[in-house]
């Protein structure tokens, strides 16, 4: 009988990069080509043994990535070309082997020479030119195998599909941490299976603590929801995950006049594509979920009506509260007001503590109020980060104030918000 010995214990630290690092350029300038290092002395030396952590950790029986902050999530990154590396991945983030990853590259240069020598589908040049570096996501073909039949991607990141998702982040760290590997990194989003995304380094300390040994801290991040993925191999085009980059945006482009949705907002587990694989990360799993029942409320409901529902709560507990536009606060009377650096409009919010009263003034429960404002923008930085705050501060059930759905960066908060409930009001 074999046995298998447990992963070795795993301090892990979180490292931190100045706002202010010198963290590169490109070559040429105002081109895509080539992200070009500044001289060894510059970079800091908690970025260099980021970069070796991931070289040397795929020679390993045993491979924990790193985490790494993008401008839209905070990512789990390892070595694309490397089995053992992508296997930590999913180990570290307990997620199912089916559920394929995005490989990010630092520069059209990385892309060319993992496509090549396929040449990059012309469906993408124009689409590329617009919106990146930034929150996109595009499907390819799997590159070929090598002349000495060498794969040149692990098969752990396509989860056994013929095409791979592709991104070049707008994030001069992340570009400088791939270029410093010189492989391209798979990288979900840095957060335990299912649980919400993470949007700064102690996010990815609250789920990944004592799994992975290295977290890069450079701050906040931008978007604050993941990038738009996007099929142009079929037509017509398709979006199959709504992100930062609205589909309205996309038909702006020549070529994308005709892109259309393909992904469905309630196909999480089970259901008709419950059994089939899925075609990009987000497709089929529910995910953003924090570890309180989550109500949504769609677009037209009245605060009288999230009264209605909170009707013959029980005495005692937690209400969490995010508004997005036209709730009023559901605190009968405010007891304290808690600053949160966690994101949000502005880069941060205010969790308002009151109590919640029935109609003869009796208290029912402690209502945790947080009030991300009407600005959709303003709305996704901050959607995670709140539902994160709200589990850590305790609420029961957390209620929703959805937003008018749309064709730009709404479309992305609603697809979150619906794969995080665990019941939606129509």
């Amino acid at each position: 009988m074999s046995t298998t010995n447990p992963p070795p214990k795993i301090k892990t630290r979180i490292l931190t990069i100045p706002p202010s690092t010198p963290l590169g350029s490109w070559s040429p300038p105002d081109s895509l080509q080539t992200w070009t290092l500044p001289p060894t002395p510059l970079i800091p030396p908690s970025l260099t043994l980021a970069a070796t952590a991931l070289t040397t950790s795929t020679a390993s029986s045993f491979s924990t990535p790193v985490a790494f902050p993008t401008e839209t999530v905070y990512g789990l990154g390892a070595d694309a070309t490397s089995s053992t590396a992508v296997r930590g991945i999913y180990t570290a983030k307990g997620r199912p082997s089916d559920n394929p990853l995005i490989v990010h590259v630092s520069d059209l240069t990385m892309l060319s020479a993992l496509l090549s020598p396929s040449p990059l589908p012309p469906i993408y040049h124009e689409l590329i030119t617009r919106f990146w570096p930034g929150p996109l996501t595009i499907l390819l073909p799997v590159p070929p195998t090598t002349t000495s039949g060498a794969q040149r991607l692990a098969p752990e990141v396509t989860a056994g599909l013929t095409t791979f998702g592709a991104r070049l982040p707008d994030s001069p760290l992340a570009r400088t941490l791939i270029k410093l590997v010189g492989k391209p990194l798979a990288a979900p989003s840095a957060n335990a299976s299912t649980r919400p995304s993470p949007t700064k380094a102690v996010h990815v300390l609250e789920d990944l603590d004592g799994k992975i040994e290295l977290i890069l801290d450079g701050g906040d991040c931008a978007v604050g929801v993941e990038s738009t993925v996007v099929d142009g191999l079929c037509e017509p085009p398709v979006v199959l995950r709504p992100g930062g980059v609205g589909i309205e945006e996309i038909r702006r482009v020549k070529g994308w006049e005709g892109v259309v949705k393909g992904y469905r907002d309630r196909s999480e587990v089970g259901g008709e594509e419950g059994h089939h694989q899925p075609r990009a990360p987000g497709m089929k799993y529910k995910h953003y979920s924090p570890r309180a029942r989550v109500v949504l409320f769609e677009g037209g409901h009245r605060p009288v009506d999230v009264q209605r529902e909170l009707e013959g709560w029980r005495e005692g507990g937690k209400v969490g509260v995010i508004r997005t536009g036209e709730w009023e606060s559901l605190a009968a009377e405010e007891k304290e007001r808690m600053e949160s650096e966690e994101g949000g409009q502005g880069g941060f919010f205010t969790v308002r503590e009151g109590v919640l009263k029935d109609k003869e003034g009796k208290e029912l429960a402690t209502v945790l109020d947080v009030d991300l404002g009407q600005d959709v923008k303003g709305v996704a930085h901050g959607l995670f980060a709140a539902l994160r705050e709200l589990d850590r501060l305790g609420a029961d059930v957390i209620l929703v104030e959805g937003v008018s759905d749309g064709d730009d960066i709404a479309a992305a908060v609603m697809n979150r918000l619906r794969k995080a409930a665990s019941e939606i009001r129509v």
